[in-house]
């Protein structure tokens, strides 16, 4: 089994059921768009992880794309409603910000991939992902840490935000799920890093790079070569179609698109010493 977080959808926008008395129930998969015939599997009820995020432990299914169907009570009393938005592939956790099926869509591959194709894409992936790493100067897949016992900072604080908690670490973070125990403190895990998959910039350059790999490489899946535009009726001359340039209609991104989330090798200059919380406001971050 594999934990999978899901924010309910209600309405049109995400929402959080627990603190109207509500509670999210089952989780459906499909092996087909049209959500129809015998589930692949179920899962649920699920865990309320934080606020608006619940966490399923889904069933061991075979690699692929899959359709869900999720049902939750949006408040006490209320009948239930199913969410049809939400499209997942598996396996979860590859360490990759896109999928297989995402570069084959691309590719215009049809689903399901074999194991062959599958494992060619996954490589693919990684390799432009490489390349993102390289430029950035920092991972692009965030590393999840575990902080037992803590208690945040006051009563009222927002426990999804991470400057809620005693909690200091010299780069992006952002709480992923927290527990109470018995002793009133809480045992919280983070999310430290750049979160690749969450950023659409990243996710749609490491895609199409890898689609385009693919497409090159003698016996990529779903190689072409070059985009052939016309040949002479005898075969003696042949056209080939130019790739749009940087900045025109499906260009291949490039990475200077991301630069926004390049690492900055700036030392930063230190700031006048503050006494320790609780005798100033200050608290580490």
């Amino acid at each position: 089994m594999s934990p999978y977080t899901y924010r309910p959808l209600y309405g049109g926008a995400y929402y959080d059921p627990a603190p109207a008395g509500g509670q999210v129930d089952t989780l459906l998969l499909y092996p087909s768009p049209g959500r129809d015939g015998v589930p692949a599997g179920t899962a649920g009820p699920a865990v309320r992880a934080g606020a608006g995020r619940y966490t399923f432990n889904l069933p061991d299914v075979p690699p692929g794309r899959y359709w869900l169907t999720v049902t939750f009570v949006p408040s006490q009393g209320a009948a239930p409603v199913t969410d049809q938005s939400v499209r997942l592939d598996l396996p979860l956790g590859l360490g990759v910000v896109t999928s297989p099926e995402n570069v084959a869509k691309e590719l215009g591959v049809p689903l399901p991939l074999d194991a062959e194709q599958r494992d060619d894409l996954l490589t693919a992936i990684r390799k432009a992902q490489a390349d993102v790493v390289a430029y950035l100067r920092q991972p692009i897949v965030p590393q999840l840490v575990t902080r037992p016992a803590l208690t945040p900072w006051a009563a009222e604080e927002d426990l999804d935000d991470v400057d809620a908690w005693p909690f200091d670490v010299d780069d992006q973070a952002q709480v992923a799920a927290y527990r109470q125990r018995d002793d009133g403190s809480y045992d919280v895990d983070f999310l430290v890093g750049l979160d690749g998959a969450a950023n659409e910039a990243i996710v749609r350059y490491v895609t199409t790079h890898a689609a385009e790999s693919e497409r090159l490489r003698p016996g990529g899946v779903g190689s072409t070569g070059r985009r052939v535009s016309s040949v002479s009726a005898e075969g003696q001359s042949i056209s080939y179609e130019s790739a749009p340039t940087p900045g025109q209609a499906g260009a291949l991104p490039t990475l200077d698109s991301l630069s926004q989330w390049k690492m900055r090798l700036i030392a930063k200059m230190g700031g006048p010493v503050r006494p320790p919380w609780p005798y100033t406001s200050h608290r580490g971050r």
